[in-house]
């Protein structure tokens, strides 16, 4: 069965289908000897294909992984900076990428596989998966403010959809709340928060959809379990 070259590179683990996309415009993909640019171009099982010189072939074993990621951290297989990346915390022969991000100076639930359909059924923004945060915040939201910040917030030429968030800690100037949105914006929580003059000093994601850390530690992975996986695959 033929299908689109990029989705196919994404099922191999190459990287995200958006990314590969890339990959193939900057002319590092051959099929079958020939280097292929065209996004719209077809291969099979049949074909043999090379991302920068080295064959690629779907990954039977797919893997599912839960990570608490901490701080210090690049969401990524790689770094120009040298810095650390997830993939000196999670170690598998497997080639894995993660699903999302999380920024250097935030901690939390990640989610890594190298299921291509699995990665698109939650990155795509059409889902709009629910993503649940814990932040700390210098001072306290006024109840005006918690209401604006539920309907909408201008982050910087773009209005966020509608989201939930509800003071968890007060004290010593500073507040802890949770903040659940669907949308995944560069900074989208930090970006919220200042808009009301609430600097974020702490920020951890605590859930994805139905997938939470519960008592999984900082710096810890796991596998997802069967029940995980299948609602991970049953989402439309």
């Amino acid at each position: 069965m033929e299908e689109r070259l990029q989705k196919y590179m994404a099922k191999c683990g190459v990287a995200s289908r958006r990314k590969c996309e890339e990959i193939i415009l900057n002319g590092n993909v051959e099929v079958n000897g020939s280097f292929i640019t065209e996004l719209g171009f077809k291969v099979n099982e049949n074909d043999v294909v090379k991302v920068n010189g080295n064959i690629i072939k779907v990954e039977e074993n797919k893997v599912y992984i839960i990570l608490n990621k901490p701080t210090g951290y690049i969401t990524s297989n790689s770094d120009e900076k040298d810095r650390k990346t997830i993939l000196d915390i999670v170690n598998v022969k497997e080639r894995i990428y993660p699903i999302g991000r999380l920024d250097y100076d935030s901690s939390g639930l990640l989610l890594l596989t190298n299921d291509g359909d699995v990665y698109n059924k939650i990155i795509h923004p059409k889902k709009e998966i629910e993503k649940r945060y814990l932040a700390t915040v210098k001072g306290s939201f006024s109840k005006e403010q918690l209401e604006k910040f539920k309907a909408g917030v201008d982050i910087g030429g773009y209005i966020t959809a509608p989201a939930k968030i509800k003071v968890v800690k007060e004290g010593k100037g500073n507040s802890v709340v949770e903040i659940t949105i669907h949308e995944g914006k560069n900074r989208q929580v930090r970006k919220m928060c200042s808009a009301f003059n609430h600097e974020v000093l702490s920020l951890k994601r605590i859930a994805i959809g139905k997938l939470s850390l519960d008592d999984l530690k900082e710096g810890h992975w796991r596998y997802l379990n069967e029940k995980e996986i299948s609602y991970l695959k049953s989402l439309n």
